[in-house]
């Protein structure tokens, strides 16, 4: 290669934004001297030859952790021996920075070559959940599915075939497991007759739900790098270092950008997280289920002592005064009015009001809200656990109200109280198919759909598409997810409702592990990792950094496994829909050609060739992530999706679905969004059986159960249920003790963790842990939803798995 062509390279490289234009003349000098260049500088080699017999492949960890890291794969001899991460760009914030993988990713081989990879295809020979199995081929394999397929289509109809919620593999084209109407699964079923599809997510069911009553649609926040702008940092039950850990994280963006601005940080939380972790300026621990009540006693404060942004409030929302209530509204149902007392429950939600529910002193709520009366714009973040409770949709809505009774939404510094946003890079992602069934339900209810389908409607139990559901669930696709069983809630119901193979006739279970769910299947196929095949990974969370992978086959497939595109495919051929499932294209044709239609809308991205030799493409934009600018720049030009094209702080929707819906007696929907008790809170009349309030976690071991059984992990990080001092005295718990969790759904022993960290009569447990029984229904592995409830929210049909009522002992004491 001659001086002038390595220029040349090098510079069309700089103009699509591979390198900067300051190292580009400096890189073609280097390369001309044969000199090795610096990874800061050099573009990455995808299958870059290290010795003689060893290569280094890009790869990717797909988790549901919401990052998408890059892996370096060395491949030896066709085994990966180690794995390293992202070595491109800089280390300095905001020059185009490494993305690290965190130590889960970086174990990845273990996963690969984990003893629990399941091997080749089987049908069970045993009870459900047994976990006993025989081997079959793959062609029994694709016929059992097919004609069982075909015979339940034709007895109950297609609506009796759900597919499950799984989000074991994320980010990708051809092997994404969620959203589920973008699955292979669903293009296959959809080109059958479809499937009973399902809304809502175990992760953010009732802030989804109830934010879209607010903002219309998905809520969107500013993005953490705004933080380096913000007056004020609130942080509401947002963990990034645990949830979003990693360079692909957001915690990064997190830490960076609130340095550069050093803003006064509050971390609100039962729990004295890692995102605290001596980096905050003030912890205030809350009681699970009662932010709603601290809010309303923070409105009270910025009401009376006049810091409200009225004008704000009159020109873009609706329902905080009587000036914008709808029509439609009685008089005093105003947000005002609630607050003052005025309402119907002519309580006054005084700051000593909300202290007695939410255990805060009152002298912390009124200084906090002076404080964000006196900064405004305010930067107000909520994480995802303080809504998956009994009142999460209420909760949610509250503390949006925060970012609108100071003015904060639609400018640099603020917020919408929502979770952080980013900017991702836009892609073209595989072509889905509508699907003709129109009915769903919510993903938390199909255990009910399984033996009470019958009773289940629209206004009982959130049925779309559908007055009533017409047929039982007889038939489950479970691909790439753990919520048969281990994330599913009350593991003790769900595996006896499972038992009865009369009920739900067919399992079929698609992973790379034999998983808690995987042991109820009735048939197992077994899947390929991202390091046996290509797709492309997208959506880092970067904050105003994205990036995305061309995650490249490192290995040959092990054993038998296949990949999902395979399996659909064989499938289809069977159920006489091939040609319209494949349009004639192989896996690898399919990832080739939307990289050709993504590039067709962005023609500055590298082609497909250069990104096989770059591996990762990233992109700097040199601005923040403002949520609704738009819309706060100019209201009538830029409306809400909201029936009244503003932020509905009075819903007239909810007012009319709180009318129709039945509700039991402690469930509350409401226009606005009130504070309620929630069942199985501290105020329920259960506490005098089992007084300690149980909250989940995500853990940093695990992403939710994937990495579940990597033993390194585990040793790393053990799995242990976080109790206080003043509770564990009293009994008897010492540090490290193994203790018993119980309460009527089941029990867990597991070792105590005693913690100042924890809020008295409140205790934790990480989530994701692999449920291990032993035969008497008592769990070893510290799975959480042995002890959470089935009970869904009232709006959302969502999961309240942070909603629980346990007590501990000492694991030896009768």
């Amino acid at each position: 290669m001659t001086k002038n062509k390595q220029q040349s390279d090098l510079m069309n490289l700089t103009r699509r934004g591979f390198i900067k234009a300051s190292s580009a003349v400096g890189s073609a000098a280097a390369l001309a001297s044969g000199i090795s260049l610096p990874f800061k500088s050099s573009p990455a080699r995808a299958a870059e030859s290290v010795t003689n017999d060893e290569k280094v492949v890009w790869s990717a960890c797909t988790v549901n952790c919401g990052s998408r890291c890059p892996l370096r794969m060395h491949v030896q001899n066709g085994e990966i021996k180690y794995v390293e991460t992202d070595n491109t760009g800089g280390d300095v914030f905001g020059d185009s920075p490494q993305v690290r993988a965190c130590l889960r990713g970086r174990s990845m081989r273990r996963r690969v070559y984990n003893p629990d990879r399941l091997k080749y295809p089987m049908k069970r020979v045993g009870k459900r959940g047994e976990g006993k199995f025989k081997r079959i081929s793959w062609q029994e394999a694709y016929d059992e599915v097919a004609t069982t397929m075909q015979r339940l289509i034709k007895d109950y109809g297609n609506d009796s075939i759900y597919l499950n919620y799984g989000t074991g593999t994320l980010g990708g084209t051809v092997t994404k497991s969620w959203p589920p109407a973008s699955t292979l699964i669903a293009r296959l079923m959809n080109l059958c007759g479809g499937y009973l599809n399902h809304y809502g997510d175990y992760s953010t069911a009732q802030i989804a739900e109830g934010l879209s009553h607010t903002y219309g649609g998905w809520a969107m926040n500013n993005s953490f790098s705004d933080l380096a702008n913000a007056k004020l940092n609130i942080q509401f039950g947002n963990n990034p270092a645990e949830t979003r850990m990693s360079g692909g994280g957001l915690i990064h963006h997190y830490v960076e950008s609130k340095n550069k601005s050093n803003v006064r940080t509050i971390i609100i939380d039962p729990r004295y997280t890692d995102t605290a972790g001596g980096r905050e300026d003030q912890w205030i621990p809350i009681r699970p289920s009662t932010d709603a009540a601290l809010v309303a006693g923070l409105a009270h404060v910025l009401i009376t002592e006049n810091y409200v942004d009225q004008a704000f409030l009159d020109k873009y929302c609706i329902g905080y005064d009587e000036k914008t209530l709808p029509a439609s509204a009685p008089k005093n149902s105003d947000y005002k009015s609630y607050i003052l007392g005025l309402g119907d429950d002519g309580v006054e939600k005084t700051p000593q009001w909300a202290s007695k529910i939410t255990g805060i002193p009152v002298d912390t709520i009124i200084k906090l809200g002076r404080e964000m009366g006196a900064n405004k714009p305010c930067a107000i973040h909520q994480g995802w656990g303080l809504q998956r409770t009994a009142n999460g949709e209420l909760a949610s809505r509250a503390i949006a109200m925060l970012s609108l009774l100071t003015g904060s939404v639609g400018v640099s510094g603020g917020s919408t109280g929502a979770r952080e946003s980013d900017i991702n890079i836009p892609f073209v992602r595989f072509p889905t198919v509508p699907n003709p069934v129109k009915t769903s339900i919510s993903m938390f209810l199909w255990t009910d759909a399984i033996y009470r389908h019958h009773e289940m409607t629209d206004k009982t139990d959130g049925v779309r598409g559908a007055e009533r559901l017409a047929n039982p669930i007889k038939m489950i696709w479970n691909y790439a997810g753990n919520c048969l069983v281990n994330q599913h809630a009350d593991i003790n119901r769900t595996h006896e409702i499972l038992q009865d193979d009369k009920a739900c006739e067919m399992i079929v279970v698609i992973d790379n592990h034999m998983t808690s769910s995987a042991k109820y299947a009735d048939i197992i196929l077994p899947d390929l990792t991202t390091s046996e095949q290509d797709d492309w990974a997208m959506d880092g969370k970067a904050s105003n950094a994205p990036y995305f992978i061309y995650a490249q086959k490192a290995i040959e497939p092990q054993f038998e496994a296949k990949s999902i595109y395979e399996m659909c495919s064989e499938i289809a051929k069977r159920m006489g829909v091939e040609k319209e499932f494949t349009k004639g294209r192989t896996q690898q044709e399919w990832v080739e050609h939307l990289y050709a239609e993504t590039r067709k809308q962005d023609p500055s991205l590298p082609t497909f060739e250069e990104m096989k030799e770059l591996g990762i493409y990233k992109r700097q934009y040199h601005r923040d992530y403002i949520a609704y600018q738009d819309f706060r720049n100019d209201p009538e030009a830029n409306p809400l999706s909201t029936p009244s094209g503003k932020i509905e702080i009075y819903s007239e929707t909810l007012a009319n679905i709180a009318k129709e819906w039945t509700l039991k007696e402690d469930e509350v929907i409401h226009p606005l969004p009130i504070y309620v008790d929630s069942f199985e809170g501290h105020n329920d009349p259960l506490t005098a059986k089992f007084p300690l309030q149980l909250t989940g976690f995500h853990f940093k071991a695990r992403c939710h159960s994937t990495y579940g059984n990597v033993a390194l992990l585990k040793a790393a990080a053990r799995q242990e249920v976080w109790i206080n001092p003043i509770d564990a005295e009293a009994r008897g718990i010492k540090n490290g003790d193994m203790v018993s969790i119980f309460n009527d759904r089941g029990e867990v022993r597991i070792p105590a963790k005693v913690t100042p960290r924890i809020l008295p009569h409140v205790v934790a447990l990480g989530e994701g842990a692999w449920y291990a029984p032993d035969g008497q229904k008592i769990d070893h592995a510290g799975s959480i939803n042995v002890l959470t409830t089935q009970r869904p929210s009232p709006l959302a049909k969502g999961n309240p798995q942070h909603t629980n009522l346990v007590d501990i002992k000492l694991a030896n004491k009768a």
